[in-house]
């Protein structure tokens, strides 16, 4: 009910784009026109490093139309997110265990590594087991509605399992100061630890409801686009149908993208209420209570995007776009 107050009295405010992402020991926070990164480091130091930056979307209007501003803000929120967590680490990480530099050839190794892990639990296992299981192979909507239930089960799963490790569950707990700081902002409130603190760790923007939200999307994309191939071809082998999957995955991206929007700006709407809210049972698993010094990192990392223009901002109400 809290969070349900937030999101309908925040509606019909000026908005801003503010958003967000934990990182090792330290939030990333975008404002219009930057985004800054606050770690603490070993010694209790907290760093920063900002940079200017204004999306495609803003500058081009032909990346400012609907669904093709959702696949460049992906794009642009992924490479801003491995440059941010690469920062972090090296931040983080006392002198004493930091190790020799890894060369271009074994950073492509491992990420090459995790794409290709994440393909074969997100997609290839997930199309095996209906294709061995149900014959539902040339049933187009049948076969990705229970792969795509294979598919979010291993999601929620591999959320459940990486929660306990040590250093995840820190993460997560920096993804809840980043979320109740942007609430706080939001809110209009003076931004500070106890302020903040007396905000929801959920957010109905935050990532983990947008991928919700482009794996619910996925399951009726996919099934379009595996009629119109097998009303071609006949048929679709699990290969022909993750390479095909693959190439429409930006489709699928903007279009969940817009789907965020939409539910975001209709609060009340118990549809969109209804498609929010795996997303933020979700952050149940993906956000943790954090602790005061991770939420004054959260706040000097705002504070540090917005700069000089940080006086001319707080104290007012805003609806935040999208946060991580």
């Amino acid at each position: 009910m809290f969070i349900k107050k937030i999101i309908i009295n925040t509606l019909m405010k000026p908005s801003i784009l503010v958003g967000g992402q934990a990182v090792i020991e330290g939030v990333m926070m975008r404002v219009p026109g930057a985004y800054a990164t606050a770690v603490r480091d070993a010694d209790g130091k907290i760093h920063v490093d900002k940079h200017n930056f204004t999306s495609k979307a803003e500058k081009s209007k032909t990346w400012k139309k609907p669904i093709l501003r959702g696949m460049v803000s992906l794009f642009e929120a992924l490479k801003m997110g491995m440059k941010t967590l690469q920062w972090s680490a090296e931040i983080a990480t006392p002198e004493k265990d930091k190790k020799k530099e890894p060369s271009k050839l074994a950073e492509f190794f491992t990420t090459s590594t995790a794409i290709l892990i994440a393909l074969a639990l997100f997609m290839a296992a997930p199309y095996w087991i209906t294709t061995k299981l149900f014959s539902v192979s040339k049933e187009a909507f049948l076969f990705n509605l229970i792969a795509g239930f294979f598919r979010i089960t291993f999601f929620i799963l591999y959320l459940v399992l990486i929660s306990f490790m040590k250093d995840v569950r820190r993460l997560f707990q920096y993804h809840g100061a980043e979320h109740r700081v942007v609430y706080n902002f939001e809110s209009g409130k003076d931004l500070t630890i106890k302020n903040a603190q007396s905000f929801p760790t959920q957010h109905p923007r935050c990532g983990t409801s947008f991928l919700f939200i482009v794996m619910i999307s996925a399951i009726l994309i996919f099934s379009v686009i595996d009629t119109v191939f097998i009303g071609f071809f006949g048929s679709l082998t699990i290969i022909s149908r993750i390479l095909l999957h693959l190439l429409m995955l930006p489709l699928v991206a903007g279009i969940g993208y817009e789907v965020l929007k939409t539910s975001a700006r209709n609060g009340d709407n118990i549809i969109f209420r209804m498609l929010r809210a795996p997303g933020l049972w979700l952050q149940h698993i993906t956000t943790k209570e954090p602790e005061d010094e991770m939420v004054e990192v959260a706040i000097e990392s705002l504070k540090s995007a917005f700069g000089d223009k940080y006086k001319d901002v707080i104290g007012k109400k805003y609806v935040a776009e999208a946060i991580g």
